[in-house]
């Protein structure tokens, strides 16, 4: 149990489960709503990106221990009117504790469907809807016949539970596959659960969307779409580059959004957020993955600035005012200024001494944000996935012209000299030492 930050208003209460990420922003707009939080956190461990946890704005942290009936006990002391989870490492635990509780839930029936990789690409090619063809494989062996006889040149191997690119590798050899599952089997994910097994899939050829939802009872709400571009860099075949935020209609978002909201009444989600990742092939949307929570990345904070609200406060809605979405004009959100998210790529690791071309940056006419994770002084890796990016940025203009100018630039500037790196060595595993590591201080670095 971690220590009280926030003294309780005597206001009902929402639970959030594991309020990391993009969900840390939704304590705060419960607060301004009247309604006091208490925190769960589902693991005994903090993950990656719990470092964005903010336990001010909680009137108590309980943390599951593995008894999930004491957690019940101590979430059901606090009276929730209800329960929501801020990453995937909490959706479960919310499925569980809503529906112990009475509240608006998904109920636990499909839980594992919505959290296991291999069985929710299943459950919507037995509901008839477009999915990759894959096979979930626990030894190595099984995994290279079923690439011998698939028919793809290339295939995707990740873990079976996850989030994010984590542990994501693209394949088009033997050796490739292979090596793939020795990196994964055995090692913890970044949920710090075993990888057990791994899921490979056909490759899906197209451009890949993000579609964000709120449900309430079973009736879905788009707050959001986004296409996005992607690099072949850093031994990366698909690594994310950006994402733009595209108007709510048009023949492509309606053939996406359908498809969604399909798959979302396959996956039992009535009710809360949804990001939902699918590319558009040659045969149609095909679904890479839905996750039952926010946006991650703090997308939502650059839609907010675009359209005036976000997922965020969507969700927010969803539990305490469902009536506004009684309003047929909410699920047409309309463009004000024009948004793109550039994710920032370094090349190389070591210490971080300086970004050298940053302010040149902040001077373009559509510049917004930078949402820096790296600051001089601490260890940069070569970016290979969603948490090694070192610099999120985000444009916004009234002008798509101009956004798409300055999106292309950013790309030019993000190469040699926009980081300025200091090495004193490689560890075993290729990463830069850290100054602490070396015995130097930055202003050593600097010289």
């Amino acid at each position: 149990m971690m220590a009280v930050r926030r003294e309780a208003q005597g206001n009902p209460v929402v639970a959030i489960v594991d309020a990391y990420s993009t969900a840390r922003h939704l304590a705060p707009l419960f607060h301004g709503r009247g309604y006091d939080c208490v925190h769960v956190q589902s693991t005994a461990k903090l993950p990656e990106d719990a470092y964005t946890f903010r336990s001010e704005n909680f009137i108590d942290n309980v943390v599951l221990s593995g008894d999930r009936e004491s957690l019940v006990t101590a979430i059901a002391a606090h009276r929730p009117v209800a329960v929501l989870a801020g990453a995937d490492e909490g959706v479960e635990v919310v499925d569980f504790l809503s529906e112990r509780l009475g509240l608006r839930t998904n109920g636990t029936a499909l839980s594992h469907v919505r959290r296991d990789k291999f069985s929710m690409v299943e459950a919507i090619k037995a509901a008839g809807l477009r999915g990759a063809s894959q096979t979930l494989a626990t030894d190595g062996a099984s995994l290279l016949r079923w690439y011998g006889s698939c028919g793809f040149e290339r295939v995707v191997v990740k873990p079976l539970h996850s989030t994010g690119n984590d542990g994501v590798f693209f394949c088009q050899t033997e050796d490739e596959v292979a090596s793939a599952f020795d990196q994964l089997v055995g090692t913890d994910n970044a949920l710090q659960r075993k990888n057990n097994a791994v899921v490979a899939q056909e490759y899906l050829e197209g451009v890949e969307y993000y579609v964000n939802t709120v449900s309430v009872e079973g009736r879905h709400f788009v707050s959001d779409v986004h296409s996005t571009s992607h690099l072949n860099v850093n031994g990366i075949l698909d690594l994310l580059g950006g994402s733009q935020l595209l108007p709510r209609r048009g023949p492509v978002q309606d053939e996406l959004t359908a498809y969604a909201f399909a798959v979302l009444d396959v996956l039992g989600i009535t009710n809360g957020p949804a990001h939902t990742e699918l590319k558009l092939t040659p045969d149609g949307p095909c679904l890479v993955e839905t996750h039952a929570r926010v946006c991650g990345a703090d997308l939502p904070l650059l839609v907010r600035s675009a359209l005036g609200e976000s997922q965020l406060e969507w969700t927010v809605d969803a539990y305490v005012n469902p009536e506004r979405f009684d309003d047929p004009r909410r699920s047409d959100y309309v463009i004000d200024r024009h948004a793109v998210c550039v994710n920032m790529i370094s090349s190389g690791s070591g210490v971080l001494v300086a970004y050298p071309k940053l302010d040149q940056l902040r001077s373009l006419p559509s510049f917004h944000a930078a949402l820096v994770r790296v600051a001089p002084g601490q260890q940069i890796d070569r970016t290979v996935g969603d948490f090694s990016y070192p610099i999120l940025i985000h444009l916004l203009h009234p002008s798509l012209t101009v956004v798409e100018r300055d999106y292309a630039t950013i790309r030019y500037l993000d190469g040699d000299g926009f980081y300025q790196v200091a090495k004193c060595g490689l560890l075993p595993d290729g990463r830069g030492k850290t100054n602490r590591e070396c015995g130097l201080t930055l202003s050593q670095w600097k010289r």
